[in-house]
Order: C-alpha cells, then structure tokens, then sequence
C-alpha cells in the first residue's frame, strides 16, 4: 500500500475549490453574496464569453480594510463568524471562509478595493492563490473583483465547461435569483458589452418580478402574504391556474434571503394547487419564508442551496395555507378568447392545415398558391395570422401518402397491403422414383438411353392475398375501429399520425411550409430555456421557427410552421426548449429525435377532434400495412381484439 502523506496545500486548495467552484456561476453567486454581506445598495455583473475569460463584480459596500486584504484570500477566513455557536443561527449568506480563495486558487484575481473612512483604496493581483502585486489606488467605497481565465491552471475542470451560451445562461439566472432575493438591492448584468438586467432596487418585490421575469408572467401573478407557527412567515407571489408553465424553472423559494432547492416546499406549493392547475403544468411563484435563524441549518450542502428545517411540518403548512388564501380569495373569472380563428365548415373541430388531408396533391399546392390572396385569419392574440405566403418545399406534414390523395373512400371491402400472419408453406409432395430412374453415381455418366426423362418441376405456390379489412368508426373522437377477418384492431389516431409525422421529419430534405407573422411574438422564457433555442437556432429553422436574440434574454419570433397558430408560438417554443434541456442531462445524442417528437406532435390530429372518414382512411391505412407500430414516445398505436376473446368476454366461448 503507499505512504499515506499529507497533500502539498496548492493540491489541496484546488481539491477544496472544485467543491465550491463549479462553473462561472459558481463564482458569480459567491461575489454576490459578499457584495450583498457588504451591505451593498447597487451590483454590476459583467461578463465575457459565458464568464470563462473575464467577470466583474463591483459593489458599493463597506469595502475590505487595508490590513484584511490579503487575509481574506486565505481558507476559512471569515468575519462572519467567529465561534461555534455563530453556527447555529447564520444571518449571513457566507460564512465558510473559502470562496475567495477557492476562487484565487483556480483563476486570476484583481481585487479594487476602499473601506469607509480611508481615502486611498488597495488594488491586489494574485494568480493561483498566490500574490503577485499589491499597491494603494483610488478608487470610489466599495469592492471590484475582477476574474480571468478561470480554471487556467485545471484543464481537468477546463474541458467540462459548457458553451459560453450555456455557461453565459447560468451567470444571467445567477444574478436574477440574487435580484430577486433582495429587491432593495439594484443588479445591473451585462453580457458581452451588452446590458440584459436591470432592477430599481426599490425594496418592491414586484418591481424585481417585473424586471426579471417580463410583464406577462409578472401581470399573472398573485400576491401571496401569510404566517404560521413559530414566527414563520410567506410573502410573494405565485402565478395564476391558467398562467401555469410546462415545467419548474419559474419556481423561486427563498429562506431568509437565501435562494434554496427544497423538495418540501415545491410539494407544499403544488398540493395548493390540487385540481385548479392543468395537468403536465407546474404553478410558477416567487416566495418568500422568514422563520427564526436558529430554526434552519444552511450548513449542509457545499453550494448552500439545501437547508434543514427543525419542523418541516410547520414550514408546509405556512406555505401551502398561504398559497391557498391568495388562490381561494381570487374570484376573477376566466377571461373568454373571443378572437379564436374561424373554424372551416368541412370539418368543425379541425384546424385549417389539417384540411388538407381530404385534398389531392394537386388540390392542396393549388390551394396553397391562392392563400396569399385570401384575407388574413385572427390569430389567438388578437392580431392577425396570416395564411401561409411561402412553400420552402415539399408537402405539409400531414400529407403522408401521395398514392393517398387520389384514393377515394372505400365503401366495399377491398385488398390493401395489411400485416397477415405469414403463411405455412406446404411441402412438395413426394415422388416415388422408378427403379429405371434411379440416380447414378458421379463418376458413371448414364448413356442417352438411360438418361431419365426431365420431370417437371412443381409451380410456385402464389402469396395469399392479404385479408382485407375495413373502417366501422370511431370511438369517443378518439380511437378508429377497423375490422379484419375475425380480428379488430383499435388505432389511436393522434398517436398514429404523431408517427406518421415523425417519420417524415426525419426523412432528409424535408422543409415544412411557414408563415410569416404580422407581428412577431416577442418572449421571455428562463435563462437556461432561452440558451437551449439559441443554441439550436438552425435545428428551429429546419422546423420552420425563425428566432433572435431580442436583449434582455428575450426571444423575438418572425415565422413559424404554418400548422402552429401565432398564438401557441411561445409554448411551443418552451416545450421545445424543456425537451433540448432533459435530451442534454439524460441523452445529448437525442435532443434532435426529442424536438423532432415534439414537432410531431404538435402537428398531429387530436384525440377528441372530430375527423372525416377520410381522414381516418388514411392513418388506418398506414397503421394495417405495418408502416406504424409505435409512436414516436414508445406507446403503441393500435390494440387487436379477436372475435375468439370477444366472445370469451360474453361467455358464448
């Protein structure tokens, strides 16, 4: 076994620093719990290239003593605490004593500093954690940290860094959890010379909301202020039944200031919104708990986003009672979408693309080149939709068949290519040889009079003719009723026509029609959302989406596919980007196949809708010549139903 010895103090320092330094991020959040410990009124963060090569923090705190400079980059130097039983009631965001030196010992350091009372500042650079100048500078109160080449000095560390979108997204929501945490305190954030942050600092939480998250999600929002036992108090906001998203992003709990990941408090939430919320659909808030500092322990975790709470019991039930008195005393009724597109005729409940299906190839492209003239359609926001003006190539999604077009109805049974059970052949029947025919050997050539007369041999046995089936219906809108000999098949249409459409996506070349929008829809989703779909700009161009960067973390969308309305675009978008974000943590191979499922989904028929029997013709096809067997989810598309087990059912068997 080796000597055990102990580790020279560099190594160690950079062992300590990968616990409390994961990413830029990580040294974000710890200068902001500084600045904010200072006492600090107004932060600026900046960023360059995701924060990999250059950060800045500067603050107007109390700034760092002349004397404590250099101290203050040694391990478990602090002035946060000072004995043990400071640990059991920690009013401060930091307290450890390692950030600064975590940070110091993997990046290159200049700090900028001026106490109050002291009319020259101090101006420090290390490198590595070690010091390599020090000089007095003037400088306005406060402190500056500015950060370089992080993790030069670990490439082990280096070559797990994200992209600068992503790591960039990280910093942003960095310094948007910090600004809503303290809302007295005013963030500026600037990304590549460009400012995407601003909050007033007025101490109004709902400004903060209002700066963060964007007008729309903080318009549906709920003030939420409550109390409960053991000095344990709620305030915030939490978001409206209909305003509820698709996934847990806009989620924010705060423990006395502190940003924190609580399973508890995520449950206490969303079990007050128990049978008020869609389902698949998670309530957004920003709450704030207040409880006695010796009541939590922040001590648990390295990046102290987990704590303990002494009763849990207490803290669910302050919060769930909370958020259920601001839900229960909102009485506002639900606002009516009057300016919902027409519906056609044909077909009441199915949207104008997917018309097409009863259309012939030449129809539809003929169709397709008059819609420019028509005028246009009343999009779900009140603005107008325009019909599709561009074919960027190939047939819409739901055109899944050419041959399919020109087929009309079938009133009779007919044959159609539909899986049979493969057929048994039967063996030739054995011919008794006569003795004059018998075979002779190799070697002894038989002369023309013995040679046998050429027996012929059997013909080919012709393939059966697949049994033919037929369309008895629909149950509830929902599942198509097809009979086949003794067999009856029930196909879910929409999980049929989501493969139908899969496949096609798939297929190289495909370029699905788009619609330009009179007025661009214009959203703010997360951080991490918004750097998933800029990531993917071209992957959403390919499917029709046209997005920019619009500042500010906004997304401005100029076209989209012409079978998503103007007013779906957003959630689209953000089931698109919640998708890319799970296919990156679970499979980074399968974001593509993940927002093409997406795609086609969004393009199929749906469960309910009412559909003609052609269209029914058509997926039924499909599915009985075994073209589809699974949806694109992994759920199958049809369930068979023998006459033998029906009968079985009725005790007639």
């Amino acid at each position: 076994m080796p000597h055990i010895q102990v580790l020279d103090s560099h190594v160690a320092d950079l062992i300590a620093a990968g616990e409390v330094v994961e990413r830029p991020a990580s040294v974000v959040k710890e200068l902001l719990e500084n600045a904010i410990d200072a006492g600090a009124t107004a932060v600026t963060v900046e960023i360059q290239h995701g924060g990999m090569t250059y950060i800045r923090v500067a603050d107007n705190g109390c700034g760092i003593p002349p004397a404590d400079v250099e101290t203050a980059f040694l391990r478990h130097a602090t002035s946060k605490v000072r004995t043990e039983h400071d640990l059991a009631a920690i009013g401060t965001l930091g307290f450890r004593g390692e950030a600064l030196a975590a940070i110091a010992a993997v990046s290159r350091v200049e700090v900028l500093t001026r106490s109050g009372g002291n009319d020259l500042g101090v101006a420090l650079t290390l490198e590595g954690g070690a010091v390599v100048s020090r000089e007095e500078a003037g400088c306005p109160q406060g402190t500056t940290m500015v950060v370089r080449d992080l993790f030069y000095n670990t490439p082990a560390r280096l070559k797990f860094m994200k992209k600068d979108t992503a790591e960039g997204a990280a910093v942003f929501a960095a310094v948007q959890r910090e600004a809503l945490a303290r809302p007295g305190v005013s963030f500026k954030f600037l990304r590549d010379g460009r400012q995407e942050l601003l909050t007033p600092g007025d101490g109004q939480l709902k400004s903060a909301l209002y700066a963060v998250l964007g007008r729309e999600l903080a318009l549906g929002m709920l003030p939420v202020k409550g109390s409960g036992e053991d000095a344990v108090t709620v305030e915030g906001f939490v978001s409206l039944p209909a305003c509820c998203r698709g996934s847990r992003n806009y989620q924010y709990f705060f423990v006395n200031s502190r940003f924190i990941k609580s399973r508890l408090l995520m449950a206490a939430l969303e079990q007050a919104y128990q049978n008020q919320r869609m389902v698949g659909k998670f309530p957004g808030c920003v709450l704030h708990l207040t409880t006695r500092l010796n009541s939590v322990d922040v001590n648990v975790h390295p990046a102290k986003t987990e704590v303990k709470f002494v009763s849990e019991r207490k803290i669910f039930d302050a919060l769930y009672h909370a958020v259920l008195g601001a839900l229960d005393g909102e009485r506002r009724p639900p606002q009516a979408d009057l300016a919902a597109p027409a519906r056609p005729a044909a077909h009441d409940t199915v949207t104008p693309n997917q018309t097409f299906l009863t259309m012939s190839a030449a129809d539809y492209r003929r169709a397709v080149q008059a819609k420019p003239t028509e005028p246009p359609r009343t999009g779900a926001r009140g603005g107008a939709r325009p019909a599709p003006v561009r074919q960027t190539g190939g047939l819409p999604l739901h055109d899944f068949a050419r041959p399919v077009f020109s087929s009309p109805v079938r009133t009779a049974p007919e044959p159609n290519p539909a899986p049979v059970r493969a057929a048994v052949s039967q063996p030739p029947p054995v011919r008794e040889v006569p003795p004059e025919e018998a075979p002779v050997s190799r070697t002894q050539a038989p002369s023309a009079a013995q040679a046998p007369s050429r027996v012929p041999e059997p013909a080919a046995q012709p393939a059966p003719e697949p049994e033919p089936w037929t369309v008895r219906g629909e149950l509830f809108q929902t599942y198509i009723l097809v009979e086949q000999g003794e067999r009856a098949f029930f196909i879910d249409k929409h999980a049929a026509h989501e493969r139908i459409n899969f496949d096609r996506l798939k297929a190289a070349g495909y370029q699905p029609m788009v619609q330009l929008l009179l007025a661009p829809v214009v959203f703010t989703p997360a951080p991490e959302e918004g750097a998933a779909l800029l990531e993917h700009l071209e992957e959403l161009e390919r499917f029709g989406f046209s997005c920019e960067d619009f500042g500010g973390g906004a997304i401005l969308v100029r076209q989209c596919p012409d079978y998503v309305d103007a007013g779906e675009v957003e959630s689209t978008l953000l089931e698109l980007a919640g998708d890319l974000l799970s296919a990156r943590r679970t499979d980074p191979d399968g974001a593509r196949d993940h927002l093409l499922a997406t795609m086609a989904c969004k393009a199929a028929i749906k469960g309910g809708q009412k559909n003609g029997p052609a269209e029914l013709e058509r997926v039924a096809r499909a599915v009985m010549a075994g073209e589809v067997k699974y949806c694109p989810h992994g759920r199958p598309v049809a369930v068979e139903l023998t006459k033998a087990q029906l009968e079985k059912l009725f005790k007639r068997a």
